[in-house]
């Protein structure tokens, strides 16, 4: 693990838990924190991810090759999800990508890039390009949709819908945050995902999770490109059938005190004592709609049932079609 983020000293600091160890759970005031990052104000510490560089002429051509994403033309500030599948299809990697034109950056969650990185120098043969863990020295830090704050000169950044990722040296980082603030941690961050249906790896994600599972058909893989580890699996449900789970996005109970944690049975309420169909992936306090969750379950669970996340009510949107 990385040495814990400076920005847990800052006042209201409460580090988190696992996956997300050495940056700030929250400052003092998660919904505040929710209401300021949907506000496009504020940012988010997340210099406890993995950092990936890959350089040289051949890096797009040759990702192209590995990645589930269509990079070979890979325009310079244009940025993707990508992931790296086993023989079987199943997910082993996710990547957050842009390329400046001379460099292609990845960030990917704590404590993956070395297994990553492994894999990568595996694959280079004759390629012309150079990979390097740059997570000691660059930390990644989310700006969200709307904010007006400055990316430092000279760093990398990655514009989606959701924000902006900054790529910072780590010695920069307290000055950034005096400047940028007010800090927001990840339970916020993590809270506004989940509202948006958007899987990480880990969470939404076991062993045998497939892309179709979790909804990245479209924006971490391409269906049109080839040549990658596991694309046969791809091209199979893509065509010849249905994955075997779905993701789906519960509305939780609001009088439960706890909220059903990481790997808690799916039920349907109407079988209190029944087989387990599932498990939840996520779930948080969103500062508009509740407590909420993500959650994988048997393709054919219908999608109107009602359920229970552990003894917790809940009620499902799809997210994954059945």
């Amino acid at each position: 693990m990385n040495a814990p983020s400076p920005l847990l000293s800052l006042p209201g600091a409460v580090a988190a838990e696992a996956p997300d160890e050495g940056v700030a759970a929250h400052y003092g005031d998660l919904f505040r924190e929710q209401r300021a990052l949907d506000a496009g104000e504020g940012f988010v510490d997340l210099s406890h991810r993995g950092v990936v560089s890959v350089t040289g002429q051949d890096r797009l051509s040759w990702l192209h090759l590995l990645l589930t994403q269509h990079v070979e033309a890979l325009a310079p500030g244009h940025a993707t999800e990508a992931l790296v599948l086993s023989a079987h299809g199943h997910i082993e990697h996710a990547l957050y990508l842009v390329d400046d034109g001379e460099t292609t950056w990845a960030h990917v969650e704590p404590g993956t890039q070395k297994d990553l990185i492994a894999y990568l120098e595996s694959m280079k043969f004759f390629y012309r390009v150079d990979i390097a863990d740059r997570t000691d020295d660059l930390a990644v830090v989310h700006l969200p949709a709307g904010s007006i704050a400055e990316a430092p000169d000279g760093a990398p950044v990655r514009e989606t819908a959701y924000g902006r990722d900054l790529y910072l040296p780590r010695e920069s980082l307290a000055d950034f945050a005096a400047a940028a603030g007010p800090p927001a941690g990840v339970l916020a961050y993590e809270a506004l995902r989940v509202a948006a249906h958007r899987p990480r790896l880990g969470l939404e994600t076991d062993h045998r999770t497939i892309p179709h599972e979790v909804g990245w058909i479209g924006t971490a893989v391409h269906l049109e490109k080839g040549c990658y580890r596991g694309q046969e699996t791809v091209a199979r449900v893509q065509n010849l059938g249905r994955p075997p789970r779905r993701l789906v996005f519960l509305h939780l109970d609001g009088s439960e005190v706890t909220l059903p944690p990481h790997g808690a049975a799916i039920r349907l309420a109407a079988e209190e004592e029944g087989r387990k169909l599932g498990f939840v992936t996520t779930s948080v306090r969103h500062h508009e709609l509740g407590p909420i969750a993500l959650a994988l379950v048997k393709r054919n669970v219908p999608a109107d049932a009602a359920l229970l996340a552990d003894e917790t009510a809940a009620a499902q949107e799809t997210v994954v079609e059945p």
